[in-house]
């Protein structure tokens, strides 16, 4: 006799009777699925489980209290029997071989006409896993999990081969460029797209392995260079979408902290384009940590402000600059240093404050210059910094903070 084979097939439960035999443990899980299903359900059993009881009554389903009997087959569409009684259930499960209905049954290593998948779900496309030959949930389920971590960690084929019809946006925050610093949500989002529109500092990496039928769009900007504008940007955006496209907007660092993630998503919301944002790791914050930088440390700095440096230093950020108890880290602000020193310097900031320059974090290009307030424009001028790069000011970044032992008592007590 050949192996017996299983076909996977999908089956829709919605408004179709379904008679659930059983009223245990483990109907609380399967009565869910037959729930979220749509399906017409009615539980049979003499006792029932406090779950079960409980789902019951908030959802409203049809329940008898007592054994099953051949009947109550009659005009269902599908018997799952779980009584916990192999010779029930194996009554229960040839009544429905006879009448041809379709029948699960969960006694232990048995089972009727199906048997249920363990499932996981990637936005609308359900994944099941179940046994061919024999019955092993246990490694259905361990299946499942994996194939359930990499779709969550967007690695499986993800994107749609049928226009969906629904064009969408996605603000992506990728992260200070490195591939592994990416959220999860951004990486899915990425397997899903269409369309990717990145900018320069954005995880060059990740663009590299999508398919190779994705159309990727740079739309990077340089300091004093911004050859697409941002207004044609947020027409590409609106465009893709409105052609029924998947679009990922793929950026540096986060979308809303200098990243004009706002202004594209009021374009998108404007032109009645649906849009998410996912937020990523600032550079603000992952590049001096990369750095061995923490931009708050007790006993050094309570507060942080986080400035853009091309744009003319706000009343406050000069203030932050001169204050001992604040860490100020300056983006975009290579060719602004001379205006930043004097600043700081007319606001009093003294000229031994710890200044760190980081350097294309977390890449294998990653530089760190340390200096003063008195002597930056030396160093940065000697050691040619250059973009991409974020800059310290403060207490936190002198060089050894973290292994000074008065500071180490302080953060361990």
């Amino acid at each position: 006799m050949g192996r017996r084979v299983t076909t996977l097939v999908g089956l829709s439960l919605n408004d179709r009777d379904v008679l659930f035999v059983g009223g245990g443990a483990l109907a609380v899980r399967r009565l869910v699925r037959f729930i979220e299903d749509g399906a017409r359900v009615h539980v049979i059993a003499p006792v029932l489980h406090p779950d079960v009881a409980r789902l019951i009554a908030v959802h409203g389903l049809r329940s008898t209290r007592r054994a099953v009997r051949a009947s109550d087959l009659d005009r269902v569409w599908l018997v799952h029997t779980a009584t916990g009684v192999p010779a029930v259930d194996s009554w229960v499960s040839g009544l429905c071989e006879q009448r041809r209905i379709l029948c699960i049954n969960a006694s232990d290593g048995a089972h009727g006409t199906l048997r249920l998948a363990a499932e996981t779900r990637a936005d609308d496309t359900l994944v099941g896993v179940v046994s061919d030959a024999g019955v092993d949930p246990g490694r259905s389920r361990r299946l499942r999990d994996g194939i359930a971590a990499a779709l969550r960690q967007g690695h499986l084929p993800l994107r749609r081969r049928r226009p969906s019809g629904r064009g969408h946006v996605a603000l992506v925050g990728g992260g200070p460029g490195a591939a592994d610093l990416i959220t999860v949500r951004g990486r899915i989002l990425l397997a899903e797209a269409d369309v990717v529109v990145v900018d320069r500092l954005g995880p060059a990496s990740i663009v590299d392995e999508l398919d190779p039928d994705v159309e990727v769009i740079h739309v990077g900007k340089r300091p004093g260079d911004h050859p697409v504008p941002q207004e044609q940007i947020n027409e590409l955006l609106i465009d893709r979408a409105r052609a029924g496209q998947r679009v990922v907007r793929l950026k540096g660092g986060d979308p809303f902290l200098f990243g004009r993630g706002g202004e594209e998503a009021a374009a998108c919301l404007a032109a009645g384009v649906s849009v998410d944002v996912v937020p990523g790791v600032s550079s603000a914050i992952a590049v001096p940590q990369a750095a061995g930088i923490p931009v708050t440390h007790r006993g050094v700095s309570a507060c942080l402000h986080v400035a853009n440096g091309q744009a003319a230093l706000a009343p406050s950020t000069v203030s932050a600059l001169a204050d001992a108890a604040t860490t100020t880290v300056l983006l975009m602000a290579v060719a602004a240093l001379p205006r930043i020193v004097a600043a700081a310097r007319d606001a009093g900031t003294p000229g031994d404050r710890p200044v760190a320059i980081v350097e294309s974090g977390h890449t294998p290009q990653q530089r760190t210059t340390r200096s003063t307030l008195a002597r930056l424009l030396e160093d940065a001028r000697d050691a040619q910094v250059s973009n991409p790069a974020v800059i310290v000011f403060g207490d936190v970044a002198r060089a050894g903070l973290l292994l000074d032992p008065d500071l180490t008592a302080a953060t361990t007590c």
